[in-house]
């Protein structure tokens, strides 16, 4: 049994990543789906697809490569079940001097550090990508 769902995302897609597959096959959640759309929406993954119905349901993401690099260098877990991590608005720093990007949960949804940053909202780091 998986404690941490998210962690086994970003795990999945930094293997995935690193052996140059071209596409990652996931169960589906909510939270799951949004941060994806996320990664997409920024340019980390090609196309983002919710498959099935009910218990089945699954999330296939397929990855971006620039030549025979991928896109994603590194995605890091920041907060985890046992270790929570919150940032104030204020808080809410460049991550690799703008060139990558935080994932939060915020009182208004999940969006970026930019956007948290913009409405003045604070929340869980979800993640690290650049």
């Amino acid at each position: 049994m998986i404690t941490d769902p998210i962690s086994d995302m970003l795990t999945r897609i930094r293997n995935a990543s690193l052996v140059r597959k071209a596409e990652v096959v996931l169960p589906y959640s909510k939270q799951k789906y949004v941060i994806a759309k996320i990664l997409k929406e920024e340019g980390y993954l090609e196309h983002v697809e919710a498959d099935g119905e009910g218990i089945r349901k699954q999330l296939a993401l397929r990855l971006k490569y620039e030549g025979r690099e991928p896109v994603i260098q590194s995605i890091q877990r920041v907060s985890k079940p046992g270790r929570r991590v919150y940032k104030k608005a204020s808080e809410l720093g460049a991550v690799r001097s703008g060139y990558g990007m935080m994932i939060l949960s915020t009182s208004s949804g999940v969006m970026t550090n930019k956007e948290a940053r913009s409405r003045r909202l604070g929340g869980e780091v979800i993640c690290e990508i650049f």
